[in-house]
């Protein structure tokens, strides 16, 4: 006999520990997933959170025997989006989102300290990569590009770059329904960058043509003024 089908819920800040019980640990996510076996579908609706907590989550879906369908919902962002990575088989709601950027800390401390900061950090974007590269099949230099940009995506966009295989749609709609042909990138940096250009633009100061005077009217200036004295 099959072992029947399980639905698990991600829903939250990701976190190493929980002090309210309000945030997803990877021990509340080990108990729940260890629970049973068979395959299992995964509802994610999380902004994010720890980085290192969340590749526990990964690899414990990684490393699970049975089928992962991944269903985002609302939201997978930053390290939530690292989790929907680890999906057999991952779906976005048609009013979701996603979205991936370069991981962040906080430093302290001299100039050797804060180096060793900078190359954690590098550190772990390589390892994020790895995740986004395995499922979606782009060069590390163009995942690198959309992390840089903190890129957020609708639905047809992600499963354009690869991050997400269908758009879910409504039980016992047409399966040869088409998607919508209109998908969106939103680039944060680029948007940024457009604003301080438009900004920089209209407050450029316009130099006042330089206006030639010929040497016969200036030597005319200066005969009248001996004159005057």
């Amino acid at each position: 006999m099959m072992p029947e089908a399980r639905t698990l819920f991600l829903n939250g800040t990701i976190a190493e520990e929980s002090w309210f019980d309000d945030d997803v640990t990877p021990q509340l996510f080990k108990d729940e997933l260890m629970a049973g076996s068979g395959d299992i579908t995964v509802w994610i609706n999380s902004p994010g959170g720890d980085c290192v907590a969340a590749a526990q989550i990964y690899n414990m879906l990684m490393d699970y025997k049975g089928n992962v369908t991944v269903k985002i919902d609302g939201i997978a962002a930053s390290a939530a989006s690292v989790i929907a990575m680890a999906g057999t088989k991952v779906l976005m709601s048609p009013v979701s989102m996603m979205m991936i950027h370069n991981p962040m800390t906080v430093a302290f401390g001299d100039s050797a300290e804060i180096q060793k900061a900078i190359e954690m950090l590098a550190s772990v974007k390589d390892s994020i990569i790895n995740a986004y590269e395995i499922k979606t099949g782009l060069s590390r230099t163009k995942l690198s590009h959309l992390m840089d940009a903190e890129t957020w995506m609708d639905a047809n966009k992600a499963v354009e770059l690869g991050f997400a295989d269908e758009i879910m749609q409504r039980v016992g709609s047409a399966e040869d329904m088409e998607p919508p042909a209109v998908s969106m990138l939103y680039s944060k940096a680029n948007v940024v960058n457009s604003l301080m250009d438009k900004v920089a633009a209209k407050c450029a100061i316009k130099s006042e043509p330089t206006r030639k005077t010929k040497a016969d009217d200036l030597m005319a200036r200066l005969n009248l003024i001996k004159n005057w004295r």
